[in-house]
């Protein structure tokens, strides 16, 4: 049996998706991510960082790691949603899965400033807009990877590798426009429209991290030169 920690809007996200995909039996452990729970003693026994996902394995093991909890969990079974070492996509499929981890830490530190930083005179409009370029940078590369018509990140179909990527445009759209990424809002669609999407989505009454749909970066504002 497979249970997952997760909090709303979290990187857990991506975990459920695979976990709905391939079918397989677990029970979800909700936490607030704004409370004091996930720095819990109980909990930071599974997770020492305080944080989600913690995924505890019929083995007694735990994966702390999102990206860790999608391969390890792509792999199990007939590995559909992976790719095999010696797989043509093999390289390609690891490279993307773990670019996840790029883009998710631009969205963590726009979280960081727009969000967690509650008091203006905690952020730095400079920070939050440069960090804002960056991430478009990051998700055109997948626009440019889906330019050929492919309908996923893979050419050979659906993979973890879109579970894994998901998460970042669930959360970077809020940052950054998809505007000029028309393939990637087409994936974005297609891959909304699977059931597994609304499985992972908050349930009602649950503390959200993300409440606007877009924050935009502040004015940067120049001090006044010396005359």
């Amino acid at each position: 049996m497979i249970r997952l920690h997760h909090a709303a809007q979290a990187r857990s996200m991506r975990v459920i998706w695979v976990l709905e995909e391939l079918g397989l039996d677990y029970e979800l452990v909700s936490y607030n991510f704004f409370d004091k729970s996930l720095r819990s003693e109980e909990y930071k026994a599974l997770n020492p960082a305080g944080r989600v996902p913690a995924m505890e394995i019929g083995t007694g093991q735990v994966i702390c790691e999102s990206g860790a909890a999608v391969e390890y969990l792509a792999e199990l079974g007939d590995g559909a949603l992976s790719r095999a070492p010696g797989s043509p996509e093999r390289a390609e499929y690891l490279d993307l899965l773990h670019y996840a981890e790029t883009i998710g830490q631009h969205c963590a530190n726009l979280t960081q400033a727009h969000i967690v930083l509650y008091q203006d005179w905690m952020k730095s409009p400079t920070q939050m807009g440069l960090e804002a370029k960056r991430l478009a940078v990051t998700l055109k590369r997948l626009d440019a990877q889906l330019a050929d018509g492919r309908d996923w990140m893979l050419a050979g179909g659906y993979s973890a590798v879109d579970c894994a990527l998901a998460y970042g445009v669930f959360v970077g759209a809020r940052f950054t426009s998809l505007d000029e990424m028309p393939n990637l809002r087409a994936w974005w669609g297609r891959f909304k429209a699977r059931p597994s999407f609304a499985k992972a989505l908050p349930q009602e009454g649950e503390p959200l991290i993300y409440r606007k749909d877009f924050y935009p970066p502040p004015e940067v504002v120049k001090p006044e030169e010396n005359a």
